[in-house]
Protein backbone atom coordinates (compact mmCIF):
# COMPACT_ATOMS: atom_id res chain seq x y z
CA UNK A 1 0.00 0.00 0.00
CA UNK A 2 3.11 2.32 0.48
CA UNK A 3 4.33 3.98 -2.30
CA UNK A 4 7.01 6.84 -3.27
CA UNK A 5 6.87 9.82 -1.08
CA UNK A 6 5.52 13.37 -2.29
CA UNK A 7 8.90 14.83 -2.55
CA UNK A 8 9.65 11.81 -5.18
CA UNK A 9 6.99 12.03 -6.83
CA UNK A 10 7.26 15.65 -7.36
CA UNK A 11 10.83 15.41 -8.71
CA UNK A 12 9.65 13.17 -11.27
CA UNK A 13 7.12 15.15 -12.34
CA UNK A 14 9.59 18.34 -12.52
CA UNK A 15 11.75 16.12 -14.82
CA UNK A 16 9.40 16.32 -17.47
CA UNK A 17 8.65 19.74 -17.26
CA UNK A 18 11.66 20.54 -19.66
CA UNK A 19 9.30 19.64 -23.13
CA UNK A 20 12.99 18.37 -25.04
CA UNK A 21 12.97 15.91 -21.92
CA UNK A 22 9.09 15.45 -22.27
CA UNK A 23 9.28 14.94 -26.34
CA UNK A 24 12.14 12.16 -25.63
CA UNK A 25 10.35 10.37 -22.58
CA UNK A 26 7.16 10.40 -24.93
CA UNK A 27 9.08 9.24 -27.94
CA UNK A 28 10.95 6.37 -26.17
CA UNK A 29 7.32 4.83 -24.21
CA UNK A 30 5.94 5.10 -27.88
CA UNK A 31 8.31 2.77 -29.32
CA UNK A 32 7.25 -1.09 -28.51
CA UNK A 33 11.47 -1.90 -29.03
CA UNK A 34 14.25 -0.11 -26.74
CA UNK A 35 15.81 3.10 -28.12
CA UNK A 36 19.13 4.16 -28.60
CA UNK A 37 20.51 7.86 -27.89
CA UNK A 38 21.03 8.12 -32.03
CA UNK A 39 17.28 6.73 -32.28
CA UNK A 40 15.83 9.28 -29.88
CA UNK A 41 17.83 12.19 -30.85
CA UNK A 42 16.75 11.91 -34.85
CA UNK A 43 13.15 10.95 -33.58
CA UNK A 44 12.69 14.24 -31.79
CA UNK A 45 15.35 16.18 -34.12
CA UNK A 46 18.45 17.35 -31.02
CA UNK A 47 21.83 16.59 -31.33
CA UNK A 48 23.15 13.67 -29.92
CA UNK A 49 24.44 15.22 -26.61
CA UNK A 50 21.39 16.60 -26.24
CA UNK A 51 19.40 13.22 -25.74
CA UNK A 52 22.32 12.19 -24.13
CA UNK A 53 21.63 14.41 -21.32
CA UNK A 54 18.29 14.47 -21.18
CA UNK A 55 17.69 10.72 -21.93
CA UNK A 56 20.41 9.86 -18.79
CA UNK A 57 18.37 12.45 -16.30
CA UNK A 58 15.03 10.39 -17.11
CA UNK A 59 16.87 7.40 -16.55
CA UNK A 60 18.11 8.97 -12.78
CA UNK A 61 15.04 10.04 -11.87
CA UNK A 62 13.53 6.04 -12.84
CA UNK A 63 11.14 7.44 -15.53
CA UNK A 64 13.38 4.89 -18.29
CA UNK A 65 15.69 2.36 -17.78
CA UNK A 66 18.01 1.22 -19.60
CA UNK A 67 20.13 -2.13 -20.73
CA UNK A 68 23.11 -2.42 -23.57
CA UNK A 69 23.37 -4.51 -26.13
CA UNK A 70 25.64 -4.52 -29.24
CA UNK A 71 23.94 -4.19 -32.82
CA UNK A 72 22.68 -7.65 -34.34
CA UNK A 73 25.45 -9.48 -35.97
CA UNK A 74 28.04 -8.27 -34.57
CA UNK A 75 30.20 -9.40 -31.55
CA UNK A 76 33.46 -10.61 -30.78
CA UNK A 77 37.07 -8.65 -30.09
CA UNK A 78 36.62 -5.48 -32.70
CA UNK A 79 32.88 -5.16 -32.49
CA UNK A 80 32.80 -1.99 -30.54
CA UNK A 81 31.35 -0.93 -27.75
CA UNK A 82 27.45 -2.05 -26.53
CA UNK A 83 24.59 0.78 -27.50
CA UNK A 84 22.49 2.12 -24.43
CA UNK A 85 19.24 1.25 -24.84
CA UNK A 86 16.46 2.96 -22.84
CA UNK A 87 12.57 1.76 -22.23
CA UNK A 88 9.65 2.93 -20.09
CA UNK A 89 10.41 2.02 -16.58
CA UNK A 90 7.86 0.65 -13.82
CA UNK A 91 7.53 3.21 -11.76
CA UNK A 92 3.90 5.34 -11.89
CA UNK A 93 3.94 8.69 -11.55
CA UNK A 94 0.86 10.02 -9.42
CA UNK A 95 1.01 13.09 -8.26
CA UNK A 96 -2.20 15.09 -6.30
CA UNK A 97 -2.15 18.06 -4.42
CA UNK A 98 -3.15 18.04 -1.57
CA UNK A 99 -2.39 14.23 -1.49
CA UNK A 100 -5.03 11.73 -2.31
CA UNK A 101 -4.74 7.75 -1.51
CA UNK A 102 -7.30 6.68 -4.13
CA UNK A 103 -5.12 3.14 -4.67
CA UNK A 104 -5.14 3.19 -0.91
CA UNK A 105 -8.74 3.49 -0.56
CA UNK A 106 -9.45 1.18 -3.77
CA UNK A 107 -7.48 -1.84 -1.94
CA UNK A 108 -8.98 -1.20 1.52
CA UNK A 109 -12.31 -1.27 -0.21
CA UNK A 110 -11.87 -4.35 -2.35
CA UNK A 111 -10.61 -6.76 1.10
CA UNK A 112 -13.22 -5.56 2.87
CA UNK A 113 -15.86 -6.73 -0.17
CA UNK A 114 -14.25 -9.82 -0.10
CA UNK A 115 -14.34 -10.06 3.51
CA UNK A 116 -18.06 -9.09 3.91
CA UNK A 117 -18.59 -11.84 0.84
CA UNK A 118 -16.61 -14.47 2.54
CA UNK A 119 -17.93 -14.16 6.62
CA UNK A 120 -21.32 -12.70 5.89
CA UNK A 121 -20.14 -9.21 7.46
CA UNK A 122 -22.20 -5.89 6.81
CA UNK A 123 -19.78 -3.85 4.68
CA UNK A 124 -19.38 -1.21 7.32
CA UNK A 125 -17.39 -3.53 9.66
CA UNK A 126 -15.84 -5.53 7.30
CA UNK A 127 -14.23 -1.53 5.79
CA UNK A 128 -13.62 -1.37 9.86
CA UNK A 129 -11.72 -4.34 10.18
CA UNK A 130 -9.78 -4.15 7.10
CA UNK A 131 -9.17 -0.55 7.52
CA UNK A 132 -8.06 -1.47 11.19
CA UNK A 133 -5.58 -3.83 10.37
CA UNK A 134 -4.07 -2.03 7.30
CA UNK A 135 -3.28 1.23 10.13
CA UNK A 136 -2.17 -1.49 12.45
CA UNK A 137 0.43 -3.02 10.24
CA UNK A 138 1.81 0.56 9.11
CA UNK A 139 1.96 1.41 12.47
CA UNK A 140 3.85 -1.70 14.14
CA UNK A 141 6.23 -1.19 11.12
CA UNK A 142 7.11 2.55 12.22
CA UNK A 143 7.37 1.17 15.62
CA UNK A 144 9.80 -0.98 14.73
CA UNK A 145 12.17 1.82 14.15
CA UNK A 146 11.98 3.45 17.21
CA UNK A 147 13.87 0.79 19.53
CA UNK A 148 12.84 -1.19 22.71
CA UNK A 149 12.20 1.60 25.19
CA UNK A 150 11.32 4.67 22.89
CA UNK A 151 10.70 8.13 24.47
CA UNK A 152 7.09 9.40 24.52
CA UNK A 153 7.94 12.33 22.66
CA UNK A 154 9.10 10.09 20.21
CA UNK A 155 6.31 7.66 20.14
CA UNK A 156 4.48 11.30 19.16
CA UNK A 157 6.54 12.29 16.56
CA UNK A 158 6.33 8.96 14.99
CA UNK A 159 2.88 9.33 14.40
CA UNK A 160 2.35 12.66 13.47
CA UNK A 161 5.44 11.15 10.99
CA UNK A 162 3.46 7.98 9.45
CA UNK A 163 0.22 10.15 9.58
CA UNK A 164 2.04 12.57 7.29
CA UNK A 165 3.41 10.36 5.04
CA UNK A 166 0.20 8.68 4.48
CA UNK A 167 -1.03 12.57 2.99
CA UNK A 168 -2.90 13.43 5.98
CA UNK A 169 -0.88 16.20 6.75
CA UNK A 170 -0.92 16.42 10.50
CA UNK A 171 -1.11 19.84 12.16
CA UNK A 172 -0.75 19.95 16.24
CA UNK A 173 -3.92 22.54 17.34
CA UNK A 174 -2.96 22.84 21.51
CA UNK A 175 -2.23 19.22 22.59
CA UNK A 176 -4.17 17.39 20.07
CA UNK A 177 -3.54 16.58 16.35
CA UNK A 178 -6.08 17.88 13.54
CA UNK A 179 -5.77 16.08 10.32
CA UNK A 180 -5.64 19.21 7.29
CA UNK A 181 -6.26 16.74 4.42
CA UNK A 182 -8.19 14.05 3.47
CA UNK A 183 -6.41 11.69 1.43
CA UNK A 184 -9.68 10.21 0.59
CA UNK A 185 -11.64 13.33 -0.24
CA UNK A 186 -14.22 12.73 -3.43
CA UNK A 187 -14.66 9.22 -1.89
CA UNK A 188 -16.17 11.02 1.13
CA UNK A 189 -18.35 13.37 -0.42
CA UNK A 190 -19.84 10.04 -1.40
CA UNK A 191 -20.23 8.79 1.41
CA UNK A 192 -19.39 10.29 4.32
CA UNK A 193 -20.81 7.72 7.04
CA UNK A 194 -18.48 4.97 4.95
CA UNK A 195 -15.50 6.90 3.94
CA UNK A 196 -15.25 8.54 7.33
CA UNK A 197 -15.23 5.36 9.55
CA UNK A 198 -12.44 4.00 7.26
CA UNK A 199 -10.29 7.15 8.04
CA UNK A 200 -11.30 6.67 11.80
CA UNK A 201 -10.07 3.17 11.31
CA UNK A 202 -7.25 3.35 9.75
CA UNK A 203 -6.22 6.06 11.87
CA UNK A 204 -7.20 3.69 15.40
CA UNK A 205 -4.86 0.91 13.51
CA UNK A 206 -1.97 3.53 13.48
CA UNK A 207 -1.79 4.37 16.95
CA UNK A 208 -2.54 0.90 18.50
CA UNK A 209 0.25 -0.64 16.34
CA UNK A 210 2.59 2.27 17.32
CA UNK A 211 1.51 1.88 20.86
CA UNK A 212 1.28 5.61 21.13
CA UNK A 213 -0.80 5.55 24.42
CA UNK A 214 -0.98 9.50 23.78
CA UNK A 215 -3.36 10.19 21.60
CA UNK A 216 -7.05 8.80 21.44
CA UNK A 217 -8.07 8.62 17.56
CA UNK A 218 -11.78 10.22 17.38
CA UNK A 219 -14.78 11.58 14.60
CA UNK A 220 -14.44 15.21 14.69
CA UNK A 221 -16.25 16.10 11.03
CA UNK A 222 -15.25 19.51 9.45
CA UNK A 223 -15.86 20.60 5.38
CA UNK A 224 -12.00 21.93 5.54
CA UNK A 225 -10.26 18.64 6.76
CA UNK A 226 -10.16 15.05 7.58
CA UNK A 227 -12.90 13.94 9.91
CA UNK A 228 -10.49 12.44 12.43
CA UNK A 229 -8.96 14.26 15.15
CA UNK A 230 -6.01 12.59 17.45
CA UNK A 231 -6.57 14.09 20.89
CA UNK A 232 -4.48 14.07 23.41
CA UNK A 233 -4.48 11.31 26.61
CA UNK A 234 -5.55 13.68 29.58
CA UNK A 235 -2.94 11.68 31.89
CA UNK A 236 0.22 13.90 30.33
CA UNK A 237 0.80 16.54 28.68
CA UNK A 238 2.87 15.28 25.28
CA UNK A 239 4.97 17.98 22.87
CA UNK A 240 3.94 17.24 19.35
Amino acid sequence: MDRPNLDAQLDRAASLGDPVRRALYRFVVASSDPISRDEAAAGVGVERHVAKFHLDRLARDGLLTFDYQRPAGRGGPGAGRPTKRYHQADAQLDVSLPERRYQLAGELLVEAVAAAEHDGLPITEAVHDVAVEAGRAAGSQARQTLGRRPRAVDMVSATVQLLADQGYEPCPEGGDVVLANCPFHALAHRDAELVCGMNLAFVEGVVDGLGAASFRARLDPSETRCCVRLERSRTGRMAV
